[in-house]
């Protein structure tokens, strides 16, 4: 009875690790998306990509919508975002919650980057502070939806987002 318990309980443990790591990441369209900054600082870290923040409107944005089907769907974009950048989706939804861990880190970069209107991507590099455990972000650039004839929206957003990576070089 007592292995029993424990391996429930073992079971239980594992099954919560696991659904808070699933929080901190999602897997859309073949693309790692992160919503917490510190796991997506690690992956940046280790991989020395920038990161790539879409602040969006996930349940209300009719524009977000549109550069998510025009532009991230794209194979191109995937290609691309496999390559040189680590994704994160900060979520401004209405009609959904979202848990206030997320709510706050999502708000503080807002605040940080005068996000006003989406979607916006910024695309920058971190570094964290040794002492005080605070990350130092450099930005690189911004993105909007592209001005682009119908149906080329991919190619001019990829080229915007490689002109702004070319400021990674410069730092």
């Amino acid at each position: 009875m007592i292995r029993a318990t424990k391996l429930f309980i073992t079971t239980i443990v594992l099954a919560l690790f696991a659904c808070n790591n699933l929080n901190a990441q999602e897997v859309k369209d073949g693309l790692t998306w992160y919503t917490d900054i510190n796991k997506a600082y690690e992956v940046s870290n280790k991989s020395d990509k920038p990161v790539f923040a879409f602040f969006t409107g996930s349940d209300w944005c009719g524009w977000c919508h549109r550069l998510q089907r025009n532009v991230f769907a794209k194979q191109t974009f995937k290609d691309w975002a496999k390559k040189n950048v680590i994704l994160v989706e900060l979520d401004f939804p209405r009609n959904k919650q979202l848990p206030q861990a997320i709510q706050e880190q999502n708000s503080g970069l807002q605040q940080f980057f005068g996000v006003q209107g989406y979607p916006t991507v910024w695309i920058f590099t971190m570094l964290k502070d040794k002492t005080t455990g605070k990350y130092n972000i450099a930005a690189l650039g911004q993105l909007g939806y592209p001005q682009s004839e119908p149906g080329k929206e991919d190619g001019t957003f990829l080229a915007n987002a490689d002109q702004i990576l070319k400021n990674k070089i410069k730092q």
